[in-house]
């Protein structure tokens, strides 16, 4: 009887064992095979994107240029600078509107809801913007978007299979660049092109010394304070008419 019991006793203390052991095993496997997942997915972009790239003899030299006013989007071949795509695009509205100048794509998703089928991310400083498709076709041909560009699904899916991360992006604001919709009166806590080009005049000047990323933080506001003194403006957290004249942005000479 008592070698019976000893038996039984030692029976479930290995089952206990095996059971603990299982549940480590399987969070184990769990872990690993979502890390498995991650590095199957990279290495099958990587191979579709090889794949494309000995498909298309261009594809290692194509830009984006992206005409804000016109509202297209035009994919370049660098090596004779022939449009070889163009599509009709939405940008963003003037209260919320899309980032002037030269990105990169950092990042492609396939993506859902309000970003359509395929998302492209730029590289902005001051904020996450990037080329997407949308749930709202006919929103594009106009100032429509929160400051992203938006395609049609069925162009982004077209321009998401020709376009690889790192390709360059430059959108254009017309002449005046990131004032061609005219002045806003900045305020603490916006962001944008005409931020970034405010603070760039101000390090030139000597009254900017903090990081140009186009937002305007609690950091900026003592440097504007300066500046409207030393220039004998009134005193204002504001970035009016009056300000840009006297850093030297004007529109019309």
């Amino acid at each position: 009887m008592k070698r019976i019991c000893i038996w039984k006793v030692i029976f479930f203390v290995f089952l206990f064992i095996l059971i603990i052991s299982v549940n480590v095993l399987f969070n184990k496997y769990g872990i690993v095979r979502s890390s498995i997942s991650r590095i199957w997915l990279d290495k099958e972009y990587s191979l579709w994107e090889e794949k494309n790239m000995r498909q298309n003899r261009d594809y290692k030299n194509l830009a984006i240029f992206i005409d804000i006013n016109a509202k297209t989007l035009e994919v370049i071949n660098l090596d004779d600078n022939n449009v070889i795509k163009k599509y009709i695009i939405a940008s963003g509205k003037p209260s919320t509107p899309s980032p002037i100048g030269n990105f990169i794509i950092i990042n492609k998703r396939k993506w859902g809801g309000g970003f359509g089928t395929r998302w492209m991310g730029l590289n902005v400083p001051w904020g996450k913007y990037g080329i997407h498709g949308t749930n709202r076709p006919e929103s594009i041909g106009f100032a429509a978007s929160h400051g992203c560009i938006r395609m049609k699904n069925k162009d982004i899916e077209e321009l998401y299979k020709i376009i690889k991360v790192g390709t360059p992006v430059t959108i254009w604001g017309g002449i005046f660049g990131p004032f061609g919709n005219g002045f806003r009166i900045l305020k603490p806590g916006d962001r944008g092109s005409d931020v970034y080009e405010v603070q760039k005049r101000m390090k030139l000047q000597g009254y900017y010394p903090l990081w140009v990323d186009g937002i305007y933080g609690e950091g900026m506001k003592k440097y504007v304070i300066k500046f409207r003194k030393d220039k004998k403006l009134r005193l204002t957290h504001n970035i009016d008419y009056s300000f840009y004249r006297a850093l030297g942005i004007k529109l019309m000479e």
